[in-house]
Formats: structure tokens, C-alpha cells, sequence
């Protein structure tokens, strides 16, 4: 690929990592009225849940050298991380925020938890299309370099994603 389709590329993924999550964080003040979405937190974790398989699933395919069946796995955690952001905007949007109810300890762990799982959720943007970039443009030293973080930052968040719901859930109304 020409340097001047990279630098595209990069100013593109620049541009998204900063535009997801400004966009989520506004639509929180956003309420549309109307809706009940209130099933779409069981299936976006379970979502979540999936993706976290399907990246381990990916690291041991390419883990074995199958490049195919690890592109195409990566491309359906894309696909699934993609969804869960609809889902989860759509739940946000038609929905009351849900308190999370418990005390003592457990309470600092799910916000820490929380806490981490959303600066990382944030963080995980640039880092998949970064490391996606280098794998289209064939630069599979440095995709390589960059996997080894974005996979454990991207599979802690779609895990994380999971105990949060988990820890959660007894407190939806």
C-alpha cells in the first residue's frame, strides 16, 4: 500500500478513536422515549462474552499459523464489538441509568472494574484499527508488536464487560 493510503488510513483511525467515544459520552444525555430496550444488556454481554472467545480463538489460530481462520475470527470480533456498541447506545439512550446496589468490598472491586474497563474500552479503539491497519498493509512485524497489546487490553475489556453486567444485573429494574 502507498505511504500517502497509510497516512490516509491513520488520520481516518485518529479521527475514529476520538469521534467513538465523544460520541458515546454525548449520547449518554441523549433520552429517547418510547423504547423498551430493556433485554439488550443480557445480549450485549453475552456478546461481549462471545468476543472474548472468539480473540482467544484468533491468538490460537495464529498461535498454530492459520492466518485464515485468524483473519476471519478477528474480522467477526469486529463485527461483534461493533454491535455491542449499537446495542449498548441504543440500551443507553432509551433507557434510566442502573445503580449499582451492593456495599462493602465488592463495591470497590466493581468500580474498579468498571472504572478500568471503560478507560480501556476507550483505549481499545485505536489499538484494534492500528494493529488491523498493519495486518492490511502487510506489516506483519509491527502488527505483531502491536497485537501483543491490543489482544490483552481488547480481550479485558470484552471480559470486563461480562463481570460488569454480571455484577450488575441484580439491581435493572
Amino acid at each position: 500500500m502507498e505511504e500517502s493510503k497509510k497516512k490516509t488510513y491513520r488520520w481516518i483511525i485518529i479521527l475514529l478513536s476520538v469521534v467513538i467515544p465523544v460520541a458515546v459520552a454525548l449520547l449518554f444525555r441523549v433520552k429517547v422515549d418510547g423504547f423498551d430496550l430493556t433485554f439488550l444488556p443480557g445480549i450485549y454481554a453475552a456478546i461481549n462474552g462471545l468476543t472474548a472467545v472468539i480473540l482467544i480463538l484468533a491468538r490460537l489460530a495464529i498461535k498454530k499459523g492459520n492466518r485464515e481462520r485468524h483473519q476471519k475470527l478477528i474480522y467477526t470480533s469486529l463485527v461483534f464489538s461493533a454491535l455491542f456498541l449499537v446495542m449498548y447506545v441504543a440500551y443507553h439512550i432509551t433507557s434510566e441509568a442502573t445503580t449499582y446496589g451492593g456495599e462493602g468490598p465488592v463495591r470497590y472491586i466493581y468500580f474498579f472494574i468498571l472504572i478500568t474497563h471503560i478507560f480501556l474500552s476507550v483505549a481499545v479503539v485505536p489499538l484494534v484499527l492500528f494493529t488491523l491497519l498493519r495486518a492490511l498493509t502487510g506489516e506483519f512485524d509491527r502488527h505483531r508488536k502491536l497485537a501483543k497489546i491490543t489482544f490483552p487490553v481488547w480481550l479485558y475489556v470484552a471480559a470486563s464487560g461480562v463481570v460488569v453486567y454480571l455484577m450488575i444485573s441484580p439491581y435493572y429494574t
